[in-house]
């Protein structure tokens, strides 16, 4: 018999813009601020916790050998608690919370702590494609046998040209995220999930030599725009038709989240009053070729499991990797336009790969608590045609 899993805890970090105020931060330190802050804020014992789940994209350097586990050990947290480290490319720390839920469901553990991160700055995207030819390339011709390989920025262009898009209306979208994240950063609406950080400034003489910090409260990548800016940006792709910008693609930034679970019982042997239950999650394979489509068939598939209809959810975080991808799922599930990231999105808030998951996630909870509202539904799309996907409720 499945076990009901709550949520009874969620916090992120600010999302750094690339090389702003998160840029000197070593990737392990960044996680723990925030494995350290979700247990401490829920008040539980760290040795209650069962396992430690968390995802990370571009695993080498600071980020390599079990990025979770390195920074568990930094927090200064229980050395006999476990954790492990997942790659499902963008969805990584969704998937971590996926797992983690799947763990306590299954009756394997009672507590665990979901998480994820990513330093863009320092690691950017591409640093794990070998440089050396005797370890291989990650695609080869037997691939291309089967698909053709395409990048997530030609993905992305060309979901634009199938649902009939056009630079206009993605311009649209793109000013609308940052009119959403401006209104909520203005009216509070992050304050209870953010964990400020101390971050240090980068000298001469390394990583060991930094000394001074400036302390970092607030997401970085928001920006002053208008449509005429944004139709003066430069496609992404030198291509015929091109459809995104700079201003309408998700930010390289800096930044991770940790979101605290257990059964249902636990919760209530603690003391603690739940935030969410988790009703359903999923991962799912879509079209590698458009390669970001995942959120329409996960978003089916977790329709189809609960019972409920699209109406029936008030609150939907979307990941905006590009405006297309929420635009396609938007026509092709129907959900209502003002109930999608309702207080920003990726365009102007940043995506830090590993960490885009578990900050969403938080976010979702948190939106769920301010406004009173019932149900959400968190969506990403991941390099290589995937979906992941998970329904909340309140508890």
């Amino acid at each position: 018999m499945m076990r009901d899993v709550v949520i009874v805890e969620a916090v992120r970090t600010p999302v750094g813009r690339r090389n702003g105020g998160l840029s000197g931060m070593h990737a392990a330190d960044l996680l723990a601020a925030v494995q350290r802050a979700v247990v401490e804020r829920a008040g539980i014992d760290p040795r209650d916790v069962g396992q430690v789940v968390g995802g990370c994209v571009q695993q080498v350097g600071m980020q390599s050998a079990n990025v979770t586990r390195t920074a568990w050990l930094q927090a200064g947290l229980p050395l006999e608690v476990a954790a492990t480290t997942v790659n499902t490319q963008c969805g990584s720390s969704q998937q971590a919370t996926n797992l983690a839920a799947a763990l306590i469901a299954g009756g394997l553990v009672d507590v665990a702590v979901a998480c994820g991160v990513e330093i863009m700055s320092r690691v950017p995207m591409g640093s794990t494609v070998p440089r050396d030819p005797d370890v291989g390339k990650s695609i080869n011709r037997n691939y291309w046998a089967h698909y053709e390989h395409t990048s997530q920025f030609e993905g992305a262009e060309r979901i634009a040209e199938k649902w009939s898009m056009t630079r206009e209306e993605l311009d649209a979208f793109g000013l609308q995220s940052q009119q959403r994240a401006a209104a909520a950063w203005a009216e509070g609406r992050f304050d209870t999930q953010i964990v400020p950080i101390d971050a240090p400034i980068a000298a001469e003489g390394g990583e060991d030599q930094r000394s001074e910090t400036r302390r970092v409260t607030r997401d970085e990548g928001l920006r002053e725009t208008t449509l005429d800016g944004l139709a003066s940006l430069k496609p992404v792709l030198d291509r015929i038709p091109a459809f995104h910008t700079a201003g309408t693609a998700s930010q390289i930034s800096d930044g991770a989240g940790a979101v605290l679970m257990m059964t249902a019982e636990r919760a209530a042997q603690l003391g603690l009053r739940p935030k969410a239950r988790v009703v359903e999650a999923c991962i799912v394979g879509s079209d590698p070729v458009l390669m970001l489509t995942g959120p329409i068939p996960a978003t089916e598939h977790l329709l189809s499991r609960s019972g409920w209809s699209i109406d029936d959810i008030d609150v939907f975080e979307v990941n905006e990797a590009f405006a297309s991808v929420v635009l396609a799922w938007q026509k092709e599930t129907g959900a209502d336009p003002a109930r999608v990231n309702p207080n920003g999105g990726a365009i102007a808030l940043g995506h830090p790969l590993g960490g885009t998951g578990t900050i969403l996630m938080t976010k979702a909870v948190h939106e769920l608590e301010r406004t009173g509202a019932r149900r959400a539904l968190v969506s990403m799309c991941c390099g290589g045609g995937l979906g992941t996907g998970t329904l909340l409720e309140v508890a």
